[in-house]
This record gives structure tokens, sequence and C-alpha cells, in this order.
């Protein structure tokens, strides 16, 4: 799992994606699973996630029915802080430490 698409996020559940290095996305206000027609058979792909990866970034979603058709819709990236970005990019805080680690 490399990102998590939720209607909202506790904070304490979004701090622990972002430290394993899962990216934690939510739904733009009035919308989910059920209005986008989304039944968990498709399979997602974040558009320009690297050059677009910023605190609180609108991205692009698009789903991939299982026949083939796809549809797009906008996220919000519930990373909070640069810190958030960095341990993202790096896999997860373990990953960022051990990277620390090994420059010192």
């Amino acid at each position: 799992v490399r990102a998590v698409i939720a209607e909202s996020f506790e904070r304490i559940h979004r701090s622990n994606l972002v430290g394993m290095g899962v990216l934690p996305l939510q739904f733009l206000p009035g919308e989910n699973a059920q209005s986008l027609g989304i039944t968990g058979e498709e399979t997602f792909t974040i558009e320009d996630l690297d050059a677009h990866l910023t605190p609180k970034a609108t991205l692009t979603v698009t789903a991939t029915r299982p026949d083939g058709s796809t549809f797009s819709f906008q996220v919000v990236a519930r990373v909070d802080s640069n810190v958030d970005v960095r341990y993202l990019r790096n896999g997860g805080i373990l990953p960022t430490v051990l990277r620390r680690l090994m420059q010192a």
C-alpha cells in the first residue's frame, strides 16, 4: 500500500501512515467513494506525485476499472509539513533516520 484515500483522518492515524511511508489522501468536501462510484476493484494512479507533493497539495487520482475505463478525481494530500514530505520521499521515519545515520 502506497496511499490511503479516506473522507477524514484522525491526527494519530494520519501521522502513523506518514511514519510508515504511506501517503494519506483525503476526498474533497462532499465527495466519497460512494459518490464517485468507487467499488474497490479499481487500480489508482496518483498523477505527477513526485512533482506536486507539498503540504496540503491538491492531487489528481486516476482510477482504472477492471474493464479498462478510467475516471479522475481530486484529493488533498494530508501531508501537513515539510517534515512529512521528507518522510514520505524516504519511505517513512525509519528509512529517513537510517539515511541520516549513514550520512553522518
